[in-house]
């Protein structure tokens, strides 16, 4: 009887999975053509949760308001928090505004600060991702929660094992990640899970300034190119 059951409803995903195909196929044809157009631009991750009187929110304006003011245009996830803060810097300073949003039971939200023609909506995770990693000069990476962990670890892991080019990972605010990097040196490294070159993917920074001096002084050596 369990069997029927299961045997029945694995037919009914594998039909479902099959035509979800398009829909996936739809998202990557319209992400692509939308972000092929928009320029160099700069990813800044962090937490939805961050409201507008916080630090690290008025940080994230700035850092974007200054990446602007470097040449480049900032993409995040479209949301609230950090990602609104991003957002609102660009466009106060006058510069490209990228919003890649999720569709989510909650904390996800559209922020007004997004560029009428580059705001894009997902299903999928994996296909948004995909999206960030391709069109990014550089990740900003505000403190935020397991999402922002993810996107973290997912470009570490895509730049460790030469599946994309090299970009700069900044991670802003020591005393939010400096327990995560010591663990990384010491326990990763230490076990011989990663290799030393790969704790200088990483730069830890607390000002707006030694962002955009980060990714400035890389692209001084790089061109300027989508990532895969």
């Amino acid at each position: 009887m369990r069997k029927g059951k299961h045997y029945k409803g694995w037919n009914e995903i594998k039909t479902n999975d099959s035509w979800a195909i398009f829909k996936i196929m739809g998202e990557f044809v319209n992400g692509y053509e939308k972000l092929s157009k928009i320029g160099p631009c700069v990813s800044i991750f962090g937490s939805a949760r961050t409201k507008p009187e916080h630090d690290y929110y008025q940080l994230a304006e700035e850092v974007a308001s200054k990446i602007v003011d470097s040449g480049y245009g900032v993409i995040t996830g479209g949301g609230p928090g950090i990602m609104e803060a991003g957002n609102k810097g660009a466009h106060i300073a006058g510069g490209t505004s990228v919003g890649l949003n999720i569709e989510l039971p909650f904390e996800q939200h559209d922020n007004p600060y997004i560029d009428s023609d580059k705001s894009l909506d997902f299903d999928y995770f994996f296909v948004r991702k995909v999206m960030f990693v391709k069109y990014s000069q550089g990740f900003v990476v505000m403190p935020g929660g397991f999402g922002t962990l993810d996107e973290l670890f997912e470009a570490i892991t895509l730049i460790q094992t030469h599946k994309i080019d090299t970009f700069p990972i900044v991670l802003v605010g020591t005393k939010f990640w400096g327990g995560l990097v010591d663990w990384i040196k010491n326990t990763l490294l230490t076990e011989g899970n990663i290799s030393p070159k790969d704790i200088d993917l990483i730069h830890v920074v607390d000002t707006a300034d030694e962002v955009v001096s980060i990714l400035n002084n890389f692209y001084e050596k790089s061109d300027l190119s989508p990532n895969f």
